[in-house]
């Protein structure tokens, strides 16, 4: 068992009739991962692909004991989404949708945070536990089991980065998309205390990107806290003050947020910073040959 999905993880998922959310459903069930229930509102009582289908998040976990929800809602719904899972008193949300208003997702946001849900996203690629459960849009095939825990803000660098530690002979224990919005649930923070914590994972992989304070805060917290080695990877050095680039959180604003300052923070703070996307698996090798001969 590795952190927040394992063998025991039952998944509803929310938008479950809609043309993404019946293929990445379909992928994950593929995967191995206990699909139990769908939610379309209007649409309870039928199946898709032998899935029963139910009109509400409660309906569903009452009758199908789901504890994990992946959330595929359009944009204008995805936040009321998020709170309908929170409301049924799921262990953890997923939620993939991109898009979503960020005034919508600061009261979403307000009220998740006194429920009992974790919530990983929005615009995230999801969490895998590699040949256990996969919730989320990511390449299974790519994933290894093993014990390095992964984190990032992007999804298409997360994919890179698990493939590099692949090839490197280095499996993942759990990988987790935090998903690149201004306003998400899990923080970097928030999954490296629980990779710390976590007996199956003797490293971490962190990747980061343009905006925001996000990277600068986990590694005066790595530096604090953390008793396991960390590498990392941050996107946009060659970025310009005041475009976005990729993600709608991913922007210099007032001189913040710049790649340079998140690198140095991470270096300063003992982080293994890998100097290109090439090199992240090599990056990762390296510090846990080092740990290894130190141990």
């Amino acid at each position: 068992m590795s952190i927040l999905l394992n063998k025991d993880s039952r998944v509803v998922v929310q938008g479950i009739t809609g043309r993404s959310g019946l293929f990445h459903t379909q992928q994950c069930r593929e995967y191995g991962t206990q699909i139990v229930a769908g939610v379309t509102p209007g649409k309870g009582g039928i199946h898709i692909e032998g899935i029963p289908v139910f009109n509400t998040v409660e309906e569903a976990v009452r009758y199908t004991s789901a504890n994990v929800s992946m959330i595929f809602v359009p944009p204008p719904g995805a936040a009321d989404a998020i709170l309908e899972a929170c409301d049924a008193g799921l262990e953890l949300a997923v939620c993939i949708t991109e898009g979503i208003p960020v005034r919508d997702m600061v009261l979403a946001r307000m009220i998740q945070e006194k429920s009992s849900t974790r919530l990983v996203g929005p615009n995230c690629p999801g969490v895998i536990t590699p040949g256990v459960c996969k919730v989320g849009i990511m390449p299974g095939y790519i994933h290894t089991p093993g014990r390095i825990g992964v984190v990032s803000r992007s999804g298409t660098l997360t994919y890179e980065a698990v493939k590099q530690l692949t090839d490197v002979g280095l499996g993942q224990s759990t990988g987790v998309g935090i998903g690149g919005d201004p306003i998400i649930g899990m923080n970097f923070i928030d999954v490296l205390r629980m990779f710390n914590e976590d007996p199956e994972t003797d490293g971490v992989f962190m990747i980061g990107e343009i905006g925001g304070g996000a990277e600068e805060e986990a590694a005066a917290w790595i530096k604090e806290y953390m008793n396991k080695p960390v590498a990392a990877f941050i996107a946009g050095v060659t970025a310009p003050p005041g475009k976005r680039m990729g993600h709608a959180g991913a922007i210099i604003t007032g001189g913040k947020g710049r790649a340079e300052d998140k690198i140095r923070a991470l270096t300063d703070c003992g982080v293994a910073v890998s100097p290109s996307p090439t090199r992240m698996g090599a990056t990762m090798l390296e510090l846990m040959k080092g740990a290894a001969n130190k141990a």
